[in-house]
């Protein structure tokens, strides 16, 4: 790495409110690193890291992707319902009611 410095957002979104981290890390850092240091898993446990539940700019990543100036890592959770079901009930629903 060399001793240029990036800006970075490490953002994870609660049901209620968003946890956002702003971080000047050094150029080369990767997605994992830059979790850490902004100690999302240290003031909520029970987040999920693996694959497939973190994105750049709403674009799935790995955890090894390196970062660039100005981007910002999304931790996703995951859902609680599958919005195309919830929807065909709502349709359900809304025809029998005619």
């Amino acid at each position: 790495m060399s001793g240029e410095e990036i800006e970075v957002e490490v953002v994870y979104a609660l049901p209620l409110a968003q946890d956002i981290s702003r971080l000047r890390i050094p150029a080369g850092t990767t997605v994992e690193q830059a979790i850490a240091l902004a100690g999302v898993a240290v003031r909520f446990p029970d987040v999920n890291l693996g694959k497939g539940y973190i994105a750049v700019y709403g674009r799935l990543v790995s955890p090894d992707r390196v970062l660039r100036d100005r981007d910002r890592v999304e931790i996703l959770r995951t859902l609680s319902a599958d919005p195309k079901e919830v929807r065909r009930r709502r349709a359900s629903v809304s025809r029998t009611r005619r």
